[in-house]
């Protein structure tokens, strides 16, 4: 049989093959590289890449709307600086870098970036919670890559963790503490301080917005729960079914009677799946004082992974700020000039609940008369809840007095239907506070 030679010309190379060439172990070039967004994590990307040079990067672009006023003398100066996000996405650079966040503007230079080829690197925990398959599956189809190990847990390789490896396990539950503000203004409470204290001490120090609402509601650690979700659990769930709650609840009374029943009050994020359902849900809720995640103080992330076959794992560090998050985001890159390929985690569409059963933790604060206790105990009967403990501290006035009521494990719809219930009573001050408690 003769030998056929097929021979293909430059012009002839895919994209895809191009790219390849570029990000195999022995890349002919540096991944020319295009920052969108100079603030705090971009400046934190670019100054790893001019001090550290790691190899096979080379930062070319720099994009920010008001370009000028973000200009710093530290970089190279074939680094082009432009307001022109259509000019950057039509250069030659490699792999486009979103660090500015949101849904759109940001959506809109992936999708293009993506589609041309390119890969894409982002710490956009939103974009890659509501839209992270689709893009995955349009950067299979155009031949490029999208990494996002900087979307979750900042410069914690969680998302790698749970991509490789842990890919061996079958995860079935996924819980942390996935806000560094929330972590902050908690661990400052346990402290003693007062809510509004501390908040303006973390928007002070630059670690909460001047709307906090996205982080004390719950909605940042709502985004980063969805894609953890994807990773960990293998499912596709819209992030809008799982109802956060918000810290702003939890008072110092709270932090002192959790501390008598061994406890100190985390935000957690937290999904399983047993029985064929699936729950997740955000909030603060009460964990163990010998828990790994009463260890987090802070602006410290944690994750918690636990395995059928491999038990807990986890995974814990500085989860905000820029240096930490750029740490991830470089990594990312790293990891594209050297080869690495778009890990394949094959998820299915699915439905969220927030049916979880687990002991409660509620909150009174009542205008004391005769017959509280059996009233309440009588609503929580009938739902068949066992009381596990009742317990009043000394020392509060009669007209606003706090007490607490815990219960064995039981469905969050069942305790549910109880304080509606309850909630009828005319005693009440203000709405009883529920958490969950971890065990």
């Amino acid at each position: 049989m003769s030998e056929v030679k097929v021979s293909v010309s430059p012009k002839e190379v895919s994209p895809q093959a191009a790219q390849e060439s570029r990000v195999g172990s022995h890349p002919l070039r540096p991944l020319r590289i295009a920052l969108f967004g100079f603030g705090t994590v971009g400046s934190s990307v670019a100054r790893i890449l001019v001090e550290s040079k790691p190899q096979g990067l080379e930062l070319t672009h720099v994009f920010n709307r008001g370009v000028e006023r973000k200009r710093v003398e530290w970089t190279p100066k074939s680094v082009e600086w432009s307001e022109d996000a259509d000019a950057v996405l039509g250069s030659d650079v490699d792999v486009v870098v979103e660090l500015a966040g949101g849904l759109e503007p940001a959506g809109g230079w992936v999708r293009r970036a993506l589609g041309a080829g390119k890969s894409v690197v982002t710490a956009n925990k939103k974009l890659i919670a509501y839209h992270g398959a689709e893009l995955e599956r349009l950067a299979a189809t155009k031949g490029g890559h999208l990494k996002y190990g900087a979307a979750v847990a900042g410069g914690i390789p969680v998302i790698p963790g749970l991509e490789q490896g842990l890919a061996g396990d079958r995860i079935e539950r996924i819980e942390g503490i996935l806000n560094g503000t929330c972590n902050f203004i908690l661990s400052k409470m346990e402290d003693g301080a007062e809510y509004a204290t501390v908040l303006a001490e973390a928007q002070a120090r630059g670690y909460a917005e001047a709307d906090p609402t996205e982080d004390v509601g719950g909605f940042d650690a709502r985004a980063k729960l969805a894609i953890l979700m994807r990773l960990a659990l293998r499912v596709e769930v819209d992030p809008e079914e799982i109802v956060p709650r918000p810290i702003t609840e939890v008072t110092a009374v709270d932090f002192s009677y959790a501390r008598d029943l061994g406890c100190t009050i985390r935000q957690v994020a937290r999904a399983e799946r047993a029985d064929g359902r699936l729950a997740a849900t955000v909030g603060p809720m009460l964990v163990a004082v010998r828990s790994p995640l009463a260890w987090s103080r802070g602006t410290e992330n944690m994750v918690i992974a636990t395995g059928h076959y491999g038990g807990d794992v986890v995974f814990s560090g500085r989860g905000a700020g820029g240096h930490p998050t750029a740490v991830a985001v470089v990594s990312d890159l790293l990891a594209l000039a050297h080869g690495s390929r778009r890990v394949e985690i094959p998820a299915a569409p699915a439905q969220v609940g927030g049916e979880f059963e687990v002991p409660h933790y509620i909150r009174f604060l009542v205008r004391d008369r005769p017959g509280i206790v059996a009233e309440i105990t009588g609503a929580l009967a009938r739902e068949r809840i066992n009381i596990r403990a009742i317990v009043q501290k000394p020392g509060y006035p009669q007209d606003a007095l706090p007490f607490v009521v815990t219960v064995e494990p039981c469905e969050s719809s069942a305790l549910k239907r109880a304080l509606e219930s309850i909630r009828t009573m005319d005693c009440l001050l203000v709405e009883p506070l529920d958490l969950q408690m971890l065990e």
